[in-house]
């Protein structure tokens, strides 16, 4: 959520005249995130994050707007999109797409406990449950198609070893993606984004609870067990080296799996997907590392955190399961 965009208090307020919120009261850029330009916008009628999409279109947004709409609707804790004069989810600013939602309230938490990790694994499970009914369909943007397109224009920034690395992790996956088994495996609607900085916690009779997921806006149609990978791998590690806490992997788990009981076919690939996961974000970072775009607020990932990751679930003697 950076802020490639910028733009000022009279665009803001012309563009809320479209809409029943309210007058402008205040707004702020966020600089975390890489993807879109986004503004806090405080108005007489609440409180909402103006969104303009920098690299999703006009025909690709229903998809993302609509699903927090739908999820919104059943009661779970994310952003719900506000609709203008027209009816629409979707506007236009600067020749941009634009969307404002409801500001969800909470805090993201940077050292996740098991605790923590429980609410995730509940979210992760009811949110999969209640998409099965959403009737649009999108590919996950940034799934294996995606990497075979970005792996030969990394080659010439990388080193031969990481290319190699990359190859081969591209061609161990797309073997996975095309097979019989990949089929089977239960899908739907997923996050497919959901680190610590996506969920926002509140306390609730001093316990941790989610006051608000976020940023829906690589969301796609495909396995859930891929969103549940991306999760562990980001909640239930040690960031410095990829290393699994159990204790937190297990909380998150089981939790989902009370919900939503997982399978055994699950099982089986549980490793080949959690190597996924780790791929998906170690090409994303690096292709946002050496072919940035300028944007006037940025907060650059590191992608070496991700190598680790990935080389851990190869190599992990032991994975955690329910």
């Amino acid at each position: 959520m950076a802020v490639f965009t910028a733009i000022g208090g009279e665009d803001i307020a012309q563009l809320l005249r479209s809409y029943a919120l309210g007058e402008l009261v205040s707004f702020q850029g966020i600089a975390t995130g890489i993807e879109n330009t986004n503004y806090f916008v405080t108005t007489t009628r609440g409180e909402f994050v103006l969104t303009i999409f920098e690299r999703l279109t006009f025909r690709q947004l229903p998809f993302y707007l609509e699903l927090m709409r739908h999820l919104a609707r059943r009661a779970l804790p994310v952003p719900a999109p506000q609709e203008n004069a027209g009816g629409s989810l979707i506007s236009e600013l600067k020749g941009k797409p634009a969307a404002i939602v409801t500001r969800v309230p909470g805090r993201s938490v940077a050292a996740p406990t098991a605790a923590h990790c429980e609410r995730v694994g509940e979210f992760l499970a009811r949110m999969h449950l209640a998409g099965q009914d959403f009737p649009r369909f999108q590919p996950n943007l940034r799934g294996i198609g995606w990497w075979k397109t970005v792996l030969p224009e990394l080659e010439r920034f990388v080193d031969d070893g990481t290319y190699h690395a990359l190859a081969e992790e591209v061609i161990h996956q797309d073997s996975f993606f095309r097979s019989p088994a990949f089929e089977k495996l239960p899908s739907g609607p997923i996050h497919a984004d959901l680190f610590r900085d996506n969920v926002l916690f509140v306390d609730e009779h001093g316990a941790p609870a989610i006051g608000g997921v976020i940023d829906f806006y690589f969301a796609g149609c495909s396995i859930w067990l891929f969103d549940i990978a991306v999760a562990v791998n980001d909640w239930c590690v040690e960031v410095g080296d990829g290393a699994l806490v159990m204790e937190r992997a297990a909380a998150l788990l089981c939790a989902y799996h009370t919900v939503r009981p997982l399978l055994e076919l699950e099982r089986e690939h549980w490793r080949t997907v959690l190597r996924a996961a780790a791929l998906r974000f170690w090409i994303s970072r690096l292709h946002d590392q050496h072919l940035p775009r300028v944007a006037h607020l940025l907060t650059p990932h590191d992608p070496g955190r991700f190598e680790r990751t990935l080389k851990r679930r190869i190599a992990d003697p032991e994975l955690p399961w329910v």
